[in-house]
């Protein structure tokens, strides 16, 4: 079913259709304690990532695809390959301190910008795992997409 989707996943249309899920995959992983959500749904592997908005001070959620890689969990900035970068990697960049919640468990992680290398590494993980973000990178072009690793505090 994900290589379904993963084929879908790179069109414009998904992109806006995704977007307008984000909300509801929110809501579902949230109350499922990061057991249900549409992601998970079709067979992706989503966590519900709880960052400290950089403005307001207040918690953000949001649901992300991620590749578990070097004890951490790498999410992807994409935005769906829009112009800007998304809220949540702002939020990320000037509170790196923030939460996951996958599996019913929620822990503390704290979240590092990759570049370089190391960067392009863990692009080409996740990129294997989607491989719609290629398709989201290049109409992003005039952006490099943030790629974090969420490295657990306590493992």
């Amino acid at each position: 079913m994900r290589g379904v989707f993963a084929g879908l996943g790179k069109s414009k249309a998904f992109a806006a259709v995704g977007r307008a899920l984000v909300p509801a995959d929110r809501v579902l992983l949230r109350i499922s304690g990061g057991r249900v959500g549409v992601g998970a749904a079709v067979g992706l592997r989503t966590l519900l990532l709880t960052t400290t908005g950089r403005r307001s001070g207040e918690p953000r959620q949001v649901p992300l695809l991620y590749v578990e890689r070097a004890g951490g969990y790498v999410v992807i900035g994409s935005n769906w390959g829009g112009e800007t970068h998304p809220a949540w990697s702002a939020n990320l960049l000037a509170h790196p301190a923030a939460t996951v919640t996958r599996h019913g468990r929620t822990e503390e992680v704290t979240g590092r910008l990759l570049a370089g290398d190391e960067r392009q590494e863990m692009w080409d993980a996740v990129a294997a795992y989607w491989p719609a973000y290629d398709r989201y990178a290049v109409r992003a072009e005039h952006r490099e997409i943030r790629v974090f690793l969420l490295e657990p505090v306590s493992r």
